[in-house]
């Protein structure tokens, strides 16, 4: 056998076999990218809806701002926080350099205008087929933003399950604050990189090979959600809740 056949051969036994090494790194990039999730969510979520009811001055530059976001280079973030939480940086009393905790930081710092910028678009949408119902049943802008977000839970599953895709996939930033030390730090994209680097092509090939499942799964939970959704508007569903929370809404404000 050559060197590629090898390589898939040695790949899939370490897969079958659950290579210790194997699914700690696996674990370890999953609870890295979760944890980054849900703290770049928690605040995604609530800004981007805000954003997405509230008009102010200076609005367009706020989304300009975040819209530039989108396009940050991951190293250019792992610097960043590289500085902040470097011994002379402003956090460096953290102590978090090099570790688990800087990776969860780097990830939720480069997922949060992914969450915010596609929370925003959508739930503005929503407002505008449906705020002046709400504002005429006495929903002021913060109870307008929580019920569209309610109302468009379902449609924001999709953006939930595609910043964990972008987070678990990133390698630049978490690579910079983390610095890929074996049994601590070390994920699967940066592993993927090491392995390659040292010539190690089974154990970087089966991690590729995992690291694509797991994205197909993030993409086929995309394409269940969405067509529920769609089920869902066709029924006539969105309407009816509407109604009921923006009427909760309004007595929640007397």
């Amino acid at each position: 056998m050559n060197t590629f056949q090898d390589s898939v051969v040695t790949a899939f036994s370490l897969i079958t076999s659950l290579d210790p090494l194997l699914v700690s790194i696996v674990l370890r990039s999953l609870a890295v990218s979760a944890l980054a999730c849900v703290l770049a969510c928690s605040v995604g979520l609530l800004l981007g809806a805000w954003l997405g009811v509230a008009r102010f001055a200076g609005r367009g530059v706020v989304l300009a701002f975040l819209n530039t976001a989108l396009a940050l280079p991951s190293v250019v973030v792992g610097l960043v926080i590289y500085l902040l939480l470097s011994r002379t940086g402003p956090l460096g009393f953290l102590g978090w350099l090099f570790s688990f905790k800087a990776m969860v930081l780097a990830q939720a710092v480069l997922v949060l205008p992914i969450v915010t910028a596609l929370v925003r678009q959508s739930i503005e949408d929503a407002d505008r087929l449906h705020g002046e119902q709400l504002q005429s049943l006495g929903a002021g802008i913060g109870w307008r933003g929580l019920i569209l977000l309610w109302d468009e839970r379902y449609s924001l599953l999709t953006v939930l399950i595609a910043a964990f895709g972008r987070a678990i996939s990133e390698v630049g930033a978490v690579m910079v604050v983390g610095g890929n030390i074996d049994g601590f730090t070390r994920v699967m994209t940066t592993a993927i990189a090491l392995e390659t680097s040292k010539g190690d092509l089974p154990l970087a090939l089966a991690l590729g090979v995992l690291l694509l499942l797991v994205v197909l799964l993030l993409n086929v939970l995309i394409s269940i959600i969405r067509r529920w959704r769609e089920a869902r508007e066709e029924r006539g569903v969105w309407p009816t809740e509407l109604a009921t929370d923006a009427v909760i809404a309004k007595a929640g404000q007397r």
